[in-house]
């Protein structure tokens, strides 16, 4: 239940942006509000929760390609920037503009977590002891790099042009690393 509770929350965040109330949701979900209490105690423990979910997968995700010696440096460091946290449909450009408003305290820890790369800092890093990577202004790259997949949360222009997020992240991280990445 309370798996769709989230997707019911995501959806109707999605659909009519973040300021809505416990009622729609429970009619979004064809349950009374009492249901709704029972599995959550506030729209803000939801919205928490996704939050969470999102970044705790994230972690767990990046730690895993990180420690997976089966992929060379450079395939961990494309396969970290195309890394899109879970409930990606929830990190829209419009959701988050509302969330910076209404929420602010878990605004900062969304805007925090999404512009906090330390992995991939010290991989770039590593590809520059290593040769792979051109040296240049370790900062600066982190910068271009997050400016350009946080380009992934305007899913509206992706929808008009018929491009997926997965897709867009990926083709950008192509970009990116052939743009970055020495020749033989």
């Amino acid at each position: 239940m309370k798996n769709r509770i989230i997707q019911a929350f995501i959806e109707e965040t999605r659909n009519n942006g973040i300021k809505f109330t416990m009622d729609d949701l429970a009619k979004r979900l064809g349950i009374s509000k009492r249901t709704l209490y029972e599995n959550f105690s506030s729209k803000l423990e939801i919205l928490e929760t996704i939050i969470d979910q999102a970044f705790t997968e994230y972690n767990s995700r990046a730690q895993a390609i990180r420690e997976d010696d089966a992929l060379d440096l450079q395939e961990k460091i494309h396969q970290l920037i195309v890394l899109i946290p879970n409930h990606n449909d929830f990190f829209d450009l419009r959701v988050l503009e509302q969330l910076k408003r209404y929420y602010p305290e878990q605004w900062q820890r969304v805007d925090r977590e999404m512009n906090q790369w330390e992995d991939l800092k010290q991989l770039l890093e590593q590809g520059m002891e290593t040769g792979l990577i051109k040296q240049q202004n370790i900062d600066l790259l982190m910068k271009m790099i997050l400016n350009v997949v946080n380009i992934s949360l305007d899913q509206q222009f992706f929808s008009e042009q018929s491009i997926s997020i997965k897709e867009a992240v990926e083709a950008m991280s192509e970009l990116l690393i052939d743009g970055f990445v020495k020749s033989e």
